[in-house]
C-alpha cells in the first residue's frame, strides 16, 4: 500500500475533479476533508462509506482509504501532523480529544443544518486563507479550533453517552473527552455517569477492552504526555497543568516508569 509523507505542519488543497487519481493509500498526518460539493462513496479502511455536498471526514495516520466519484467533486483537504498540533498553541486539548476517536475516523459526520451551514463558511475562511500561509498561520489555526469544537459536538459515539449507553465506544470516548480532569476518571464517577454499579465498572471494562480500566487511563495519558514531551514545545510544569497533575516531578516520575521521558528532561 502506498503511503503519503507530509513534512510541512499543515497544507491545505482545494480541487474538483470527476474521477479520483490516488491509489488506496494511508499517511503520516491528519486529513480533514470537506465536500464542497458532489456525491459518491469514501472507503476507509475497505468500508464504503456514502458521500454527499457538506459532508466531513477526519482521517488518521492509519486509515486507509480512496474515493469513488459518482458526481464531479470538490474537495478541500486539511492536512496536519501531530508537530502542528503542538506548535500551534492553545486548544490542544479540544482537538486531540477529535483525532483520537477512531469511531469518528472510520464514519464521517452527518451535520445539522445550522452545523453544516456554519462548517462550509469555515471552510470558505479557510480556502481565502491558504494564499499567504505564513501570514495567516494563527487565523488558520483558530479556524482549525473552530471546526473541532464544532465536529467534537456531532462525534457519532456522543449518542451513545447522551442516552447512557454501557457500549464501550462510549465508554471510550467519555475517558478522552475527560482524561485531563482525573477526578471524573473515577471508577465510582465513571460507573455513575453509565449507570453501571461502581463494583461492576472494573468487570465490564476488563471484559470487553481485555486492559483494566486503570492500565487503560495511565496508557492514554501516558501517550498524550510523551507526544507534548517529543513536540519540544511544553515544559513539564505546563504539563503538569494540564493534566492536573501534582507538580513537575509527578511528570517525571510517570514518565519514567512508561520508560518515555528523554534525558534532558530528567
Amino acid at each position: 500500500m502506498k503511503r503519503y509523507r507530509q513534512f510541512e505542519p499543515v497544507v491545505i488543497s482545494d480541487f474538483e475533479v470527476t474521477q479520483w487519481q490516488h491509489p488506496v493509500h494511508n499517511h503520516n498526518h491528519y486529513e480533514l476533508i470537506y465536500i464542497k460539493h458532489g456525491s459518491g462513496s469514501h472507503h476507509i479502511n475497505e468500508v464504503p462509506v456514502a458521500y454527499s455536498t457538506g459532508d466531513v471526514f477526519l482521517l488518521g495516520p492509519e486509515e486507509a482509504h480512496y474515493f469513488a466519484i459518482a458526481e464531479p467533486t470538490r474537495f478541500i483537504f486539511l492536512k496536519f501532523t501531530d508537530m502542528y498540533i503542538h506548535q500551534s498553541g492553545s486548544g490542544v486539548q479540544d482537538l486531540e480529544y477529535l483525532i483520537k476517536s477512531r469511531e469518528t475516523h472510520l464514519s464521517g459526520f452527518r451535520l445539522n443544518d445550522h452545523d453544516r451551514h456554519t462548517v462550509e463558511l469555515i471552510f470558505d475562511v479557510i480556502v481565502y486563507l491558504k494564499h499567504d500561509m505564513l501570514m495567516n498561520g494563527q487565523l488558520i489555526w483558530m479556524q482549525i479550533l473552530m471546526l473541532s469544537h464544532i465536529l467534537q459536538r456531532n462525534m457519532p459515539e456522543l449518542k451513545s453517552v447522551a442516552h447512557g449507553s454501557k457500549d464501550m465506544q462510549a465508554i471510550f470516548c467519555y475517558i478522552h473527552k475527560h482524561i485531563y480532569t482525573p477526578d471524573k476518571l473515577k471508577a465510582d464517577v465513571i460507573a455513575t455517569n453509565f449507570n453501571i454499579t461502581g463494583n461492576y465498572i472494573g468487570l465490564y471494562f476488563k471484559r470487553n477492552a481485555g486492559i483494566t480500566l486503570r492500565d487503560y487511563i495511565r496508557n492514554y495519558r501516558n501517550n498524550l504526555i510523551r507526544q507534548r514531551i517529543d513536540s519540544g514545545q511544553y515544559s513539564l510544569k505546563q504539563i503538569a497543568a494540564d493534566f492536573e497533575l501534582t507538580d513537575e516531578s509527578h511528570v517525571s516520575k510517570l514518565m519514567q516508569k512508561a520508560a518515555v521521558l528523554p534525558d534532558s528532561f530528567l
